[in-house]
This record gives C-alpha cells, structure tokens and sequence, in this order.
C-alpha cells in the first residue's frame, strides 16, 4: 500500500496535467490499489452496518480531479485518495464512514457533512428529544477516545427555536454532525491494518445509525 503514499507525494510535488498524464500508469496502479482495500472495507462495514452492503469502490470514492471554479488554488488534483462508505453512496448528507489516504494527514472520520437547515434542524431536535441516548453514544469511553469532538462549525450561541437552558448545548451547536481521528500513514499498510480501520468504523456506527434514523424519519 505504501505506493498509494509514493504517487500522492509526487503529485503533491508535481501537481500540472503534463506531469499527471506522463504517469497515468503509477495512479492507474495506486487506484487499484485503492479500490481493493476500499472494496475489503466494505465488506467488513456491512458486517455491522448492512444499509452499505450493496456499495462499490465506484459509488464510494470521490473524484481525483478537483473542481477548481470556485477555489483560489488552480491545482488540478487533490493530493489525496477518498471513499465515503454509505448506504445512499458518496454524494449523500446520511451518516457514513470516510477513509483519507494523505501523506501526514491521513483520517478515519464519519457521520454527516453538511446536511441541508431542515434536516439540520430536525437532528438537533431529535438530540433534545433523545438525549439520554445520544449522550450514551457519544459519551461511551472507547468512543471518546477515538472521537472526542462531536460536530464541526459550530454557531456560537443556543440555534434558534431551542431552549436556552439545554443542559447540552455543545451537542446542538454544530452545523456539521461529524467525527474524525487521525491515523499514521504507515497503518494502510500494517497487517491488522484492516482490523484497526474496522475498529475504529464499528466504534462509530451506534452515531451513524442515529444520524440515519433521524433522517429516515425526516423523509
């Protein structure tokens, strides 16, 4: 797997169409290195999570081209490799599990980015409703420890339409319902790689889950 990490350092290097067609064979073998171990992912995610079974390496990882129209870096290709494991594929806001190959920012993270305000409004109410639960998910030890901040972007006061006197307010704050830790670059690779990653997926799953049905019931 350390391939994977060779090409992405490269194209960091040497991130021009010239340089990125001159190897098409080395990111053609990164790729389908890629799409193997994200395929085994699967798998063992629909072990414990059987909304994703019918997923593929295709519906799952992004794009390695990058949509420069609307960024002030013209870089043609992102430095990284990226699948989003979830039951509706890659593009959706439901609760997911993210796997980021990146010389020394690589990732595990999950649940959801950037639902749209209604159903945004619709989670934080069902935390309120549900609190108890949701701090049992969030609050068990093994998952603090992998995940201690739950949500991103969060708004600086209680959201509008909510009680100021939530006990937990930090748990209703974030516009973004996701988690994350880091991992070494060398952990791909590493023989109980897969089992670690797994892990680490298996944790999340009781947040994703609540995110799901949360939505299931929005729809």
């Amino acid at each position: 797997m350390q391939h994977i990490y060779k090409f992405l350092r490269q194209i960091a290097e040497h991130n021009d169409r010239e340089w990125f067609h001159a190897h098409q064979l080395e990111y053609r073998a990164a790729r389908q290195s890629f799409e193997q171990y994200v395929q085994d992912m699967i798998l063992r995610i629909a072990a414990f999570d059987p909304s994703v079974a019918y997923q593929t390496p295709k519906t799952c990882i992004y794009r390695f081209a990058r949509d420069t129209r609307f960024s002030a870096d013209k870089s043609p290709y992102k430095r990284h490799f990226g699948a989003f494991v979830c039951s509706h594929g890659r593009k959706s806001y439901r609760g997911g599990y993210y796997l980021h190959l990146e010389p020394g920012n690589s990732m595990v993270a999950g649940g959801s980015w950037c639902p749209p305000a209604p159903l945004l409004k619709h989670v934080r109410e069902a935390i309120v409703e549900d609190i108890d639960r949701f701090r049992e998910i969030v609050e068990a030890p093994e998952f603090k420890a992998l995940y201690p901040v739950v949500g991103e972007d969060p708004v600086k006061t209680t959201p509008k339409g909510f009680s100021k006197d939530f006990a937990f307010p930090e748990y209703i704050r974030p516009r973004l319902y996701t988690i994350w830790t880091p991992i070494p670059d060398s952990l791909v690779g590493e023989p109980d790689g897969q089992d670690r990653l797994e892990h680490m997926f298996r944790t999340m799953a009781p947040f994703n889950m609540f995110l799901n049905e949360v939505f299931d019931d929005y729809e």
